[in-house]
């Protein structure tokens, strides 16, 4: 009986989703100048439209967070943010539940640097004097 009732609690909690992480993280981005503007983000996961300076919910992706952004002032940048493993929680998913593959596929144990700074060159205009 009691095999049984240990052999069952291994298939039901072997079938938990993922310990790791929330699918969204904040994610602070503002301009190397210091002005504002605005960008567009895209991964496999999503397209998200932001205001610089500004904090916004972007979902993990393995595949890097790709950006087009415009100063006030009309200065274009374009680039792109690497996505990292979190190997310690990934680490843990493998062992205790489900090696890993939830987390695989739902890219949860990925992550992007939080304070993402987007250079931009140039230098800002000055006002004109009258």
């Amino acid at each position: 009986m009691r095999l049984l009732l240990a052999l069952s609690s291994v298939i039901a909690l072997g079938g938990c989703a993922s310990i790791v992480n929330d699918a969204n993280i904040p994610l602070t981005f503002s301009f190397s100048d210091g002005t504002e503007g605005k960008c567009v983000l895209d991964n496999k996961r999503g397209r998200w439209e932001v205001d610089l300076p500004g904090t916004t919910m972007i979902r993990r992706s393995d595949d890097a967070l790709k950006y087009e952004c415009v100063t006030e002032d009309g200065r274009e940048s374009i680039g792109s943010i690497a996505s990292k493993m979190d190997a310690a929680k990934f680490g843990a998913s493998v062992i205790f539940i489900d090696l890993g593959i939830t987390d695989a596929i739902t890219d949860k144990h990925r992550d992007y640097e939080r304070n993402i700074v987007i250079p931009v060159k140039g230098k800002k205009p000055e006002p004109e004097e009258a």
